[in-house]
């Protein structure tokens, strides 16, 4: 046994998140592509059995009201909020990530009123995200500036309207100075909106102890809810009243009932609703979420750099020097929970690697990407994956 594995041992040993391993759905991969999708909660699959059994197939149009259908969508937000630093009542569950931008974006640049009338996107986005900043842009008036995000303190001005940036960059895994661009969006008087996707249940956020008025996010990353789970929107409890949704809908409307046909916004978190709330992927997501009880996201975040920290040294100790260059930041201050190594066959080598049991994944043109989830995570696994990565490139 090598010296490697003896200390990753022993690390698994002192884990304090070791326990929640058994709350996964777990084989003999090592799974480390939970930045695309999470693992399993093995509470989910029974749990969304008593949805389509009882709730849907029993008690049918009753569920809305006896089985909680109706609130779903503010109860769950309120599961997801200590876990992105939120207090109550500020997020809503339901549509997609990109519905999602949508509504937050269009709303700040209402908020920002007139005489502001460019929109900045992170130059290095996922392409969605600048997708739907260009298709916003053209609705409201504006311009589209596409800036790196180390450069955005220098763009911004009397124009600006809104900012939509990442916390963590998809592809290299770099986390982005949250506060401080949150505090520089501010200071010139524009609205910033953070997409949480690749930070959300990987490290502390902290939304509103940084007084960020927009953020949306993924459910089925990190946190574990399945593919396509629905996504959430928040907005902060000062902005409410002012946020204007570019979707109304009858979720939304202060009456939904009363089938009014002027729409009336709700009060609070629920203006971010839209139409009727996919409930058998929320309650999974629900059901998903409880193996977050007892866990601190401080825990969470120490254990990821210890992860990624003990990944670059075994592949360091293991890999021969040069085959890969890592993309990720060394710096724990500007590292998310994943690395991404530049690799000159990275298509072939992952598949190399998932044929071989350690399933990350790959970005074109060269990049591997592995994604470190705590939860069910061990060092163990860790060191397996350099090991095999570097059998893989011989």
């Amino acid at each position: 046994m090598s010296e490697l594995s003896m200390r990753a041992q022993k690390l698994d040993s002192v884990d304090e998140l070791a326990g929640k391993r058994a709350e996964f759905v777990t084989d003999d991969v090592v799974y480390l592509d939970g930045n695309s999708l999470g693992a399993l909660p093995a509470v989910v699959p029974g749990r969304v059995a008593d949805v389509v059994r009882r709730q849907w197939g029993e008690l049918r149009i009753r569920s809305w009201e006896e089985s909680g259908w109706w609130t779903a969508p503010e109860r769950i937000g309120d599961r997801i909020a200590p876990l992105v630093g939120a207090a109550p009542g500020q997020i809503v569950v339901g549509d997609s990530t990109s519905v999602n931008v949508f509504k937050a974006l269009v709303g700040a640049v209402r908020m920002a009123g007139e005489g502001r009338d460019e929109i900045v996107v992170d130059a290095t986005t996922f392409p969605t995200d600048g997708y739907i900043a260009e298709s916003a842009a053209r609705m409201t008036g504006c311009t589209l500036r596409p800036v790196a995000p180390a450069d955005v303190p220098d763009a911004l001005g009397r124009r600006t309207a809104a900012v939509l940036l990442n916390h963590v960059d998809y592809r290299t895994g770099r986390l982005h100075d949250l506060p401080g661009l949150t505090d520089a969006v501010h200071a010139v008087g524009a609205y910033v909106v953070w997409d949480l996707c690749h930070s959300a249940g990987a490290l502390p956020v902290g939304l509103d102890a940084h007084g960020v008025g927009l953020a949306v996010g993924c459910t089925y990353k990190y946190l574990n809810g399945g593919p396509g789970s629905p996504a959430y929107l928040y907005v902060r409890r000062e902005l409410q009243d002012r946020f204007d949704s570019p979707l109304p809908g009858w979720n939304s409307h202060a009456e939904p009932f009363g089938m009014r046909t002027g729409y009336e916004p709700a009060a609070g978190a629920v203006r971010g609703r839209v139409g009727t709330p996919d409930i058998l992927s929320m309650l999974a997501l629900e059901a998903a979420l409880e193996v977050w009880d007892g866990v601190s996201v401080e825990a969470v975040r120490a254990k990821s750099l210890a992860l990624t920290d003990f990944f670059l040294e075994c592949v360091a100790a293991y890999v021969p020097e040069g085959r890969v260059e890592c993309l990720t930041p060394v710096a724990h201050a500007e590292r998310g929970s994943q690395i991404a190594l530049r690799c000159a066959d990275a298509g072939d080598v992952m598949k190399r690697l998932i044929e071989q049991g350690v399933v990350g994944d790959f970005r074109a043109p060269d990049v591997l990407r592995f994604g470190f989830t705590p939860l069910y995570v061990g060092f163990a696994d860790v060191e397996r994956a350099a090991r095999v990565l570097t059998g893989t490139l011989d």
